[in-house]
């Protein structure tokens, strides 16, 4: 399984920050208690020690949130390009080529040259720091989106010769920062971002007046986190800053909407007020559009399935234990938890970041 993270260090050793690749290997199930002794026949892979590989790349700022994508090879017998694009707090975005460093951990004696570790592009359009990235999965060559503390969102685009260009008009129309940007998973064009004005915005790349098509009033809070539905596409998750997140269904947003009053907006299809401090990540199963994958402040990981029914009298049943919703699956404890991702390939898996790296799997999903 392979990762990439970026290190916040404190502000008076910037230069020990640093951008990691990581190759883990040796993945298998944890030993349990006393109690739970392996049997003598089970594969002797569960008794592995997991290992952990990883490539550092220098960075002289803190990273603020990473996002990676691979461009798909025209050689098959060459690996796809992997990017990553860097949200520092020294406002630049940067772009790496990591793919050298993945490639290195299966060709023992490799080595990376500090050319290699340079960025393809620093993006020196924001005036500010900010948080919200992330590449198109509908533009193979590599399309970006970045939003800043001063509510601008920028578009950069690779072109066919490998170089990056950004798009000197801003995106405008939220009033405090941009927290989130998720690109729509079903129309090219087309992209959501979540701020801390407490509104969600839907924008089309393609509008010439740079303004939002729509506007949502979804939370009295910052909104944090946001996540598109990969498989109902009219499906939008959201995390804010009081603990609360939900589910939005967008065919319920119009845009006389913007300026109705809090009980003429569409209500969310379903809201969650489990967590006790800000939702610090929030994102879809990658292929089973009724589960949900949550981060918080409070230290936890949470998943929930939102295909169980509050009239089911055995979902009712949460054995005396109270104040837990009957959607609620399995709660993992990580201390400052920040973000949580799904594998894309195998089912069920999780990774979430925080103090330290979890990698775990329920029997749940």
């Amino acid at each position: 399984m392979y990762t990439v993270a970026g290190t916040q260090a404190e502000s008076a050793k910037a230069s020990d920050n640093s951008l990691l690749v990581m190759k883990f290997s040796g993945l298998s199930k944890m030993q349990g208690g006393d109690g739970d002794e392996s049997s003598d026949d089970e594969d002797e892979d569960e008794d592995a020690e997991p290992i952990l590989e990883h490539k550092s790349i220098p960075l002289n700022s803190t990273s603020n949130r990473i996002r990676a994508y691979q461009i798909p090879s025209q050689d098959p017998s060459r690996p796809p390009t992997t990017l990553t694009a860097t949200m520092t707090e020294s406002k630049g975005v940067l772009i790496h080529d990591i793919t050298p460093h993945l490639a290195s951990f299966d060709t023992p004696g490799t080595i990376i040259t500090p050319q290699q570790n340079k960025p393809l592009c620093t993006i020196r359009a924001h005036k500010s720091e900010g948080y919200a990235v992330d590449w198109s999965p509908l533009h193979p060559a590599g399309k970006l989106l970045t939003g800043d503390n001063d509510g601008q969102i920028f578009v950069t685009t690779r072109t066919d010769g490998g170089g990056f260009v950004t798009d000197t008009r801003p995106f405008q129309g939220h009033t405090s920062s941009v927290e989130e940007i998720q690109w729509s998973p079903s129309e090219a064009s087309v992209f959501a971002s979540a701020s801390s004005d407490g509104t969600i915005r839907v924008w089309d790349v393609r509008s010439k007046a740079r303004k939002p098509a729509l506007t949502m009033q979804v939370s009295n809070v910052d909104v944090n986190v946001m996540s598109w539905s990969r498989q109902t596409s009219h499906l939008l998750a959201s995390g804010d800053d009081a603990g609360v997140w939900g589910v939005w269904d967008l065919r319920q947003w119009k845009p006389s909407a913007a300026g109705a009053t809090a009980a003429q907006r569409p209500s969310p299809i379903a809201s969650f007020n489990f967590h006790k401090e800000q939702i610090t990540s929030v994102e879809w199963h990658p292929t089973d559009d009724s589960i949900v994958a949550v981060s918080a402040g409070d230290n936890t990981v949470t998943l929930w399935d939102l295909a169980v029914e509050l009239d089911d009298e055995e979902s009712r049943d949460t054995a005396g234990v109270q104040d837990v919703p009957p959607q609620l699956l399995f709660v993992h404890y990580q201390n400052m938890a920040k973000e949580v991702h799904w594998h894309p390939q195998i089912p069920g898996a999780l990774v979430a970041t925080g103090e330290n790296f979890s990698v775990f799997r329920t029997i749940s999903v």
